[in-house]
């Protein structure tokens, strides 16, 4: 790589590590900031999940914009817009205040996503691509992690408020360097999709919305219905539309082209998998192995290491074996990952935890880089920024299907398995104790020589629903491995530059050897 090319890596890389680290990093800071603001249960969850959907419902937009009005000039306007949200919590810190400023936050977030990966690929020649894209995925994938270890770290020493001081001042100093970088945009500049875009939102916006609420609401709650189905037809509208548009938003054939289809169906399973591991070991680390937010982040922090090493091969494998290898035996890995967590017990402790997860992070850095590689090659050069508004949005969406689908299940099994100790406790108690096991454990402390073994049941509880969780997500990852590995292409010639290549001759291009 030229400097000119490393510089520009570095940036991006930079860039999105932030937008998804505060979509975790906040995470550790929800208990503190509960006690000093007073936030409910429900604005807590809106504080995090408000940044989340904002952020999902805008990425393909955004990716569209940067590709017809340039990618450079979207990515400061995003870093601009996610600095001065990050910012207003340090003097306004009303939950709703705060539930605003995370979902503003999510609109810059959504501008800088997709700019940075669209800039990265434009910027390197072709032989170059896949080698810059594997450390971007690298990288996008150990974000969260290094959200929770950064946010750990803050509180280690300040308040809450230094979370979003560390986020603007990160957003500003990004904001500064990243003129630095070479802009490119369509070199025709067709008019803006308009009705392509408000189905998209609405499309994306409203699935996420339903996934949210509905391990808090059950899943036959009106609104959570309402949610789920509209977005399914606005999906279905969104298609229908792109199909008989002249210059459409998305062209959705791209769906039919095998590498472009496969990759984004991987990375909506990655990130299903990993947001449903991280649901169920922070709070296995903290609530049971009682490790202190600075502690959970550390622990976590060794799956970078095979992620980011495996993911920065992966150029030299993918030519060499194909995605279709490289998809089915990393979702298989994570798989058997996910397997090994579901088996841990109450008396397991870090050893046999650490081992699952460098399991799954290396199952991840297989299949996480070939993924996104293969849908950026398969996509014209003029149409980057929406390529990769794609590879953000499959990622957005796997994460709030695996929370949903982790938390539901570990709520109904948690609840079930502490239906005993609910009947026993005070009627005063049945509510938190039936709850969560954090609010079980609060009610331990205070219970007097009763707490103790009133504190084992509910742990016993919790590592129930954690091992049926586990096992529930790792027979998704399983059968998708098999499923995703069929439908992917074998070894393929490497991309060319030809920016003026169809949805059909991609087709062509994307069939196996």
């Amino acid at each position: 790589m030229s400097l000119r090319e490393v510089w520009t890596l570095t940036v991006v890389c930079s860039a999105v590590a932030m937008v998804i680290a505060a979509a975790a990093g906040l995470n550790s800071a929800l208990p503190a900031l509960a006690l000093d603001t007073g936030a409910t249960q429900s604005e807590l969850t809106w504080i995090v999940d408000g940044y989340t959907l904002t952020l999902a419902a805008l990425l393909l937009p955004a990716g569209a914009l940067g590709d017809r009005y340039g990618r450079r000039g979207v990515l400061l306007v995003g870093l601009l817009i996610f600095a001065a949200a990050s910012a207003l919590p340090i003097w306004l810190d009303s939950p709703q205040w705060l539930i605003g400023s995370r979902a503003i936050a999510g609109i810059g977030a959504a501008l800088v996503m997709p700019a940075t990966l669209s800039l990265l690929t434009a910027s390197f020649p072709p032989e170059q691509r896949s080698r810059g894209v594997a450390i971007w995925a690298g990288v996008a994938a150990s974000g969260g992690i290094a959200g929770l270890l950064v946010s750990g770290l803050l509180l280690e020493k300040w308040q809450w408020q230094s979370i979003f001081v560390g986020f603007a001042a990160a957003a500003v100093a990004l904001f500064a360097i990243a003129w630095t970088v070479p802009s490119s945009r369509e070199e025709d500049s067709p008019p803006f999709d308009l009705l392509g875009a408000v189905l998209a939102v609405a499309a994306v916006g409203l699935v996420v919305l339903g996934l949210l609420e509905g391990p808090a609401r059950g899943w036959l709650d009106p609104l959570v219905l309402l949610a789920v189905v509209g977005g399914l037809l606005a999906a279905v509208a969104f298609a229908v539309v792109e199909m008989r548009h002249a210059h459409p938003l998305l062209d959705v054939r791209l769906f039919g082209v095998r590498g472009f289809g496969a990759g984004a169906a991987s990375l909506t399973l990655q990130f299903l998998a990993s947001f449903g591991l991280f649901f169920l070991v922070i709070q296995y680390m903290q609530l049971v192995l009682g490790y202190s937010p600075l502690q959970a982040g550390i622990a976590l922090a060794p799956m970078v290491v095979p992620m980011v090493a495996v993911s920065a091969i992966t150029p030299w494998l993918i030519p060499r074996v194909g995605q279709r290898v490289l998809a089915l035996s990393g979702l298989a890995l994570a798989g058997v990952g996910l397997i090994l967590l579901g088996g841990l017990d109450i008396d397991g402790g870090y050893g046999q935890a650490v081992v699952a997860l460098l399991m799954f992070s290396t199952g991840l850095g297989l299949c996480s880089a070939p993924a996104t590689t293969s849908i950026m090659e398969n996509t014209p050069d003029d149409k980057q920024g929406v390529a990769s508004a794609v590879n953000d949005t499959a990622r957005e969406v796997g994460a709030a299907i695996g929370i949903a689908v982790a938390g539901s299940l570990l709520a109904a099994t948690y609840t079930r398995e502490i239906a005993p100790a609910v009947a026993a406790v005070p009627e005063v108690a049945k509510d938190p104790v039936g709850a969560s096991l954090a609010s079980a454990l609060e009610v331990a402390k205070r219970a007097g020589p009763q707490g103790e073994q009133l504190a084992e049941f509910a742990r016993d509880a919790f590592m129930a629903g954690m091992s049926h969780s586990s096992y529930v997500l790792a027979a998704v990852m399983l059968v998708s491995a098999v499923l995703v590995g069929i439908w992917a292409p074998g070894r393929v010639q490497p991309a060319g530059a030809d920016s003026e290549v169809t949805a059909p001759s991609l087709v062509a291009a994307a069939e196996p050897e």
